[in-house]
């Protein structure tokens, strides 16, 4: 039987061209199945810090207390005045007869339907949301989906934009996991300060300016740049000094968007617009209705001698200083790179990121926040923010600082990745032993670490932070989970360990069933293999 007239003159020519359709075919489809392991690798990690994060609380203080005494006068009383709760901070605005929290407006406005829809939940349960214990839930509650979730969030969300500005996926995940766990933002997501969410939202904010890269349909564009100002916004009115920080993710946006013409130009710079200003719009409305003025912050309205150094320069600020600059970095109460040593890689992921030509804005970015808060914070008088972990007022530049430690695995030999692993592997211990014990260390110590935290956690004691959301009155409120059931000393961190242990294994399973659906997709197709080109299936057939 003779083959179709077509068939026989151009047998090469079908053959190349439905080839090239089968291999688009396998290649969208190994795409698609490494988005899907990716994002479930990114969920993973989220997952797992979450838990880590949630798995201890830290009590009370002067800062936490403030931000609680807010959202509790808000619920309670449906006011902004905390005068039923003021006498446990010292951390206060007074205004006219009043006071209020002298804090940014962010963290507990996020908390306040978290903990509206908890009240009910605990009388449910039998416990009046009044009480010690009630009070105690409640700040844990809010601690828990203000802070530890959009901290885990950002180490999924750092993930995936290290993935997209070219990481391995090796890379990627060294560069979360140091985030969430071997840094001081860990500290910080077990107690309610604002700094861990304000990081959050500037990482949040740099992903979706980094979607703005690949053009998409107008929607998209509207939303992202919704995205970017909405984060950007909410990371300042959560802490103030994010504003400098949004205004530059404004513009990396925008540069983003630029090569696209005006009409794309337009979209994205309405969507920062709107979400920006929605923000500002917020803020300005608390501060008319707390002060009497859209542009009054509560850091102008503290009782004479309270805090004597806020009346230097403006609210305490003056100029870097490059000493205390050096103390931030390595002094031995709260220096940076000895609490995390390996963030000090990151600059050099930095400097290799700069050299993709198609990255670079990202890097620059990248590198100014962290540097524009370690300049912050070196302005400050009180500069070492009273009882800490590491440098509290830099805290939310570094998870943008992170980024740069994706390529520095990435491009990294076996012995360097093995002294990353283990600069890591130091920081993750010193950071749990610190949430273990207590992130808030007196200031009379000159090394907590050797101090205070490393013999207490080897000697069991836990939780020992004194700091109490019942001021003057101290009661004892930090703990971890594994002491709520039942467990004490180091033995109550078994069940943590288990879930980190638990979290690898399932690593591990993703991370084979990746490798063999890889190698199903790539299988080669036999040129024997007859291809129908009339009538038959448009797949060919790949033999077994």
């Amino acid at each position: 039987m003779k083959l179709p007239r077509e068939t026989r003159e151009y047998p090469i020519r079908h053959r190349a061209v439905h080839s090239d359709h089968a291999g688009a075919t396998l290649m969208n489809s190994a795409e698609q199945q490494r988005r899907k392991t990716n994002h479930e690798r990114a969920l993973l990690i989220a997952t797992v810090l979450f838990v880590s994060y949630a798995y201890f609380y830290a009590g009370g203080g002067w800062n936490q207390n403030s931000r609680f005494d807010l959202i509790r006068a808000i619920i309670e009383q449906g006011t902004l005045r905390i005068d039923a709760y003021h006498e446990n901070t010292r951390d206060k605005a007074s205004f006219r007869g009043h006071y209020y929290s002298d804090k940014a407006p962010g963290l507990a406005l996020l908390a306040v339907p978290i903990v509206a829809v908890a009240r009910p939940v605990l009388r449910a349960a039998g416990v009046d949301p009044g009480s010690p214990r009630g009070l105690v839930g409640l700040s844990y509650v809010a601690t828990v989906f203000t802070l530890a979730l959009p901290a885990a969030l950002a180490t999924a969300c750092l993930f995936l934009v290290a993935l997209r500005l070219g990481a391995t996926v090796g890379g990627a995940v060294f560069a979360a996991v140091s985030l969430g766990l071997a840094t001081p933002m860990w500290a910080y997501t077990t107690a309610l300060f604002g700094h861990a969410l304000a990081g959050a939202c500037l990482l949040f904010s740099i992903a979706a300016a980094l979607g703005l890269r690949q053009a998409g349909s107008p929607m998209r564009d509207l939303f992202l740049g919704l995205a970017v100002g909405v984060a950007a916004g909410w990371a300042t009115v959560t802490e103030y000094p994010a504003a400098p920080a949004a205004a530059v993710l404004a513009l990396l946006a925008l540069a983003q968007a630029w090569p696209g013409g005006w009409a794309r130009r337009w979209r994205v710079a309405g969507g920062i617009a709107v979400g920006a200003l929605g923000c500002v719009a917020v803020l300005m409305f608390y501060q008319y209705a707390a002060f009497g003025s859209p542009f009054d912050l509560g850091y102008s309205h503290y009782q004479e001698g309270a805090f004597p150094w806020m009346d230097t320069g403006f609210h305490g600020l003056t100029y870097p200083r490059p000493l205390i600059m050096v103390r931030l970095l390595l002094d031995p109460y709260l220096g940076l790179f000895l609490l995390s040593t390996v963030v000090a890689a990151a600059p050099l992921g930095l400097r290799l990121l700069w050299k993709q030509a198609n990255f670079r804005s990202f890097a620059v970015v990248a590198a100014i926040i962290p540097a524009y808060y370690l300049c912050f914070n070196a302005s400050f008088f009180a500069w070492r923010g009273g009882s800490s972990y590491g440098p509290r007022y830099m805290l939310a530049g570094i998870p943008v600082l992170c980024i740069g430690l994706a390529p520095v695995w990435s491009s990294a030999g076996r012995r360097v990745r093995w002294l990353l692993a283990m600069l890591a592997i130091c920081g993750i211990t010193l950071s749990l032993m610190a949430v273990s014990t207590t992130i808030l260390p007196p200031q009379t110590l000159r090394c907590p670490i050797v101090q205070l935290i490393w013999p207490s956690f080897w000697a069991g004691r836990m939780s020992i932070n004194s700091g109490s959301i019942f001021l003057p009155k101290r009661t004892h409120e930090a703990f971890n989970l594994g002491e709520l059931a039942g467990l004490h000393g180091l033995a109550s961190l078994v069940p943590l360990l288990a879930i980190w242990a638990g979290g690898a294994v399932v690593w591990m399973r993703i991370h084979k069933d990746s490798v063999r659906s890889r190698g199903s997709l790539h299988r080669p197709i036999s040129p024997d293999v007859p291809i129908p080109l009339h009538g038959g299936d448009l797949n060919p057939r790949v033999p077994d």
